[in-house]
């Protein structure tokens, strides 16, 4: 499989509303960094103008891509393209409500402080149920697509099955924590972090805790398969003009099945350690344990992956040799 590049002229015929929703997530991207620059309001411990510039940039990378995988489609297209276009919309305003909020200096996500807030939040879920089950409907009709290069079609496949697992995993941020149900009056609903409050110690950029679990951690890996995969097979692409073993469209699929199969995994891990209240960075004996365990599974996957195959024995009959 040959890759070339693509010029924004090409890529905007992709999916012509996904790709303006892209053009505005930049656009708010630069405005968040402005934000950062002259704004030093701070809200639940990080830079108020930080969490829009995440989502702007998260936000962007996916409508891409689906505008991408949407422009491969052949088999229910006009459907792709409605569902592209939900996804477009819902996600337009679900991102501008984020930036509303933070211009307000409020909490965009668990806050019911205020009936305004609670009819935002509300909104937000509502928006994000939307999106999930277009994105559902573009997962389904992957799965039936006919594509020249088998290795590709499965990672696309596989890639939105993970991210489909990652951003339902977002649900898991909206239980309220026992001290929230204890309250009067109910401010928030919801928290990211588990076993301690939310603003603490957290990662430079991510803002990820340091000092407990944070359930946002598995649901970004978890939604960035959908990037993350077709980087790899794309790569793994590259690398088959100087290796003739990965010029095997065989070889390629199984290492992106076991590719798919490690970052499932990883999925599963970060979201284990995060419910166990454990940060990222200090990972316990048993998170150890099961990562080497993961790790070791995947190189065996890889080995038997670029393991050639048997030779078939012949089904046609051999002429005897003859000798004079």
């Amino acid at each position: 499989m040959t890759y070339s590049p693509v010029s924004l002229r090409q890529a905007y015929h992709w999916h012509r509303p996904l790709m303006c929703v892209a053009a505005t997530m930049v656009a708010l991207g630069l405005v968040s960094l402005v934000g950062l620059a002259v704004d030093d309001r701070m809200l639940v411990g990080a830079p108020i103008w930080l969490k829009p510039f995440k989502f702007a940039l998260s936000f962007l990378f996916y409508v891409v891509t689906l505008s991408w995988l949407i422009s491969l489609m052949r088999r229910g297209r006009r459907i792709g393209w409605w569902a592209g276009t939900v996804v477009a919309v819902t996600g337009f305003v679900e991102v501008g409500l984020i930036a509303v909020q933070a211009g307000r200096g409020q909490q965009s996500h668990f806050n019911v402080a205020t009936p305004l807030d609670t009819a935002i939040f509300g909104l937000m879920a509502l928006l994000i149920a939307v999106l999930y089950t277009a994105s559902m409907v573009l997962a389904v009709l992957l799965m039936v697509q006919r594509m020249p290069d088998r290795a590709i079609a499965w990672t696309l496949r596989l890639g939105l099955l993970i991210a489909l697992v990652g951003m339902g995993l977002g649900y898991l941020m909206v239980m309220p924590t026992p001290g929230q149900e204890a309250a009067d009056p109910v401010t928030l609903v919801g928290a990211h972090s588990v076993g301690v409050p939310d603003g603490g110690p957290g990662m430079p950029i991510t803002g990820w805790s340091t000092t407990g679990g944070d359930l946002r951690i598995p649901h970004f890996v978890g939604m960035h398969a959908l990037q993350a995969l077709p980087l790899l097979a794309i790569g793994i692409g590259l690398l088959a003009r100087r290796l003739p073993r990965l010029r095997d469209g065989g070889v390629r699929l199984r290492l992106m099945v076991v590719a798919a199969g490690a970052y499932a995994g990883l999925v599963a891990l970060v979201t284990w350690q995060a419910l166990r209240g454990q940060p990222l960075v200090h990972p316990d004996g048993v998170t150890l344990v099961a990562a080497g365990t993961l790790a070791a599974v995947t190189a065996v996957g890889v080995l038997l992956a670029l393991r050639r195959p048997a030779p078939q024995p012949s089904t046609q009959d051999e002429r005897p040799a003859v000798y004079a």
